[in-house]
């Protein structure tokens, strides 16, 4: 079982920044991969980035340039950057966990709350 709790989460002014935590708990952190998804009202949940156990990523094309994910293995935790925030970024932000790739993510996370004001 593997536990995850975001945090970073904020208001923030259109163009400023904000840097997301998620800790993990349980099972050897390393071997996951990992990825942060977001959700805004009335929208489908949206996957913004991962990273492979092996520090791989990718980005959804809205983020590209703008966010950046990275993991410290040493302290079971995974961060995503994001830089020039966009009204249209507001949403909640979960992270998740995955042991293998192309499978639905295992574990998620409870959710931290991103606010943009414009």
């Amino acid at each position: 079982q593997v536990q995850l709790v975001e945090s970073g989460g904020g208001l923030v002014q259109a163009g400023g920044s904000l840097r997301l935590s998620c800790a993990a708990s349980g099972r050897t952190f390393s071997s996951y991969a990992m990825g942060w998804f977001r959700q805004a009202p009335g929208k489908e949940r949206e996957l913004v980035a991962r990273i492979s156990s092996g520090g791989s990523t990718y980005y959804t094309d809205s983020v590209k340039g703008r966010f950046s994910i990275f993991r410290d293995n040493a302290k079971n935790t995974v961060y995503l950057q994001m830089n020039s925030l966009k009204p249209e970024d507001a949403a909640v932000y979960f992270c998740a966990a995955r042991l293998r790739n192309y499978t639905p993510y295992d574990y998620w996370g409870q959710g931290t709350q991103v606010t943009v004001s414009s």
